[in-house]
């Protein structure tokens, strides 16, 4: 009897302390970082800025892995339901955290609970963004042509369920014009659309479209944010112009699913803190119109949690469903 107790006792001992040998040796193995959007978005462009960054502090290789689809859903629903490793981690944003959950009638996780929110690695505004085809140079001018029109305007926008879908149908309700919301599978092939002139507008990121305004083949009426981009001085706020409603920024961060070991999250924050002060890193952050500033992974979590409370009315005021 005395042998069998100190052979479960054995086992016990090792079970339990199997986590904390596992969190001290990860990782041992690559890492999948998912993107719950298509290549070229804000997204993809700081996962694919990190990524290699990270991967030198850890020792270990990390692969993009981008699953769009479903208001970006199904990418975050991946790793809701991925083994809590630290093998499986995602760049984290406002759609898939803060928005879908709200589109969906019974969404397959929550955006608080269903995750451990490790890194917060900064924000980005969207732009009103028009072709230069569209005799409209300013909001109020913006405003003015579509109420003109005796059919809905399109819009696009990187997909059903981005911050520019919602911003897009806010504006258009304060705003008291018609729009059509055009929801692409990321900014990508919607680029390819409203650089062709196939629409005439879009609600978008920041950072994808400033080579394009730079060029002169797209112009920027206005950002949602509260003070003007470095790289776009020219291009006003919406609180310059007059709609403080529209404010909105995209968070980006490192999150993975819920119950990470401790020490795996302790680590991730330890390597993304070095990684984020790279000069390198936070000039092109600068250049991309990405702000930062430090925080814990219980203050990212309390942040996520506000963001969720924030975003929850104006997603449902809007009206706007994932099928």
């Amino acid at each position: 009897m005395t042998h069998l107790k100190a052979t479960f006792a054995l086992a016990v001992s090792t079970l339990l302390a199997a986590p904390a040998v596992h969190a001290q040796t990860w990782p041992q193995r690559t890492i999948r970082m998912v993107v719950t959007f298509p290549p070229g978005g804000s997204s993809d462009i700081v996962a694919r800025l990190i990524a290699p960054l990270l991967s030198e502090k850890l020792g270990q290789s990390i692969v993009i892995d981008n699953r769009a689809g479903g208001g970006a859903t199904i990418g975050a629903g991946s790793v809701a339901s991925a083994a809590p490793d630290g093998y499986t981690l995602m760049l984290s944003n406002t759609t898939p955290i803060s928005i879908s959950p709200f589109m969906l009638d019974k969404p397959s996780y929550d955006g608080v609970k269903s995750f451990n929110h490790v890194f917060y690695i900064g924000s980005v505004p969207n732009l009103f963004v028009v072709h230069p085809s569209l005799p409209v140079k300013s909001m109020k001018e913006l405003v003015g042509f579509l109420r003109t029109q005796k059919q809905a305007v399109n819009y696009g926008s990187g997909g059903i369920g981005s911050i520019g879908h919602i911003v897009g149908e806010t504006f258009k309700q304060q705003m008291n014009v018609r729009m059509e919301h055009v929801g692409y599978r990321g900014s990508g092939p919607m680029h390819n659309d409203l650089l062709g002139g196939q629409i005439p507008m879009a609600v978008d990121s920041f950072p994808q479209n400033v080579p394009y305004m730079q060029a002169g083949r797209l112009r920027g009426l206005a950002v949602t944010s509260r003070g003007r981009m470095a790289l776009a001085q020219d291009v006003p706020t919406v609180v310059e112009v007059g709609m403080p409603g529209l404010v909105a920024e995209n968070f980006l961060g490192v999150s993975g699913p819920r119950g990470l070991p401790p020490a795996v999250v302790a680590r991730i924050h330890k390597e993304m803190s070095e990684v984020i002060k790279r000069p390198d890193l936070l000039k092109r952050f600068d250049e991309l119109g990405i702000s930062t500033r430090p925080m814990s992974p219980e203050e990212f979590t309390a942040f996520v949690s506000k963001q969720v409370e924030d975003w929850a009315p104006a997603v449902k005021a809007s009206g706007a469903k994932l099928n």
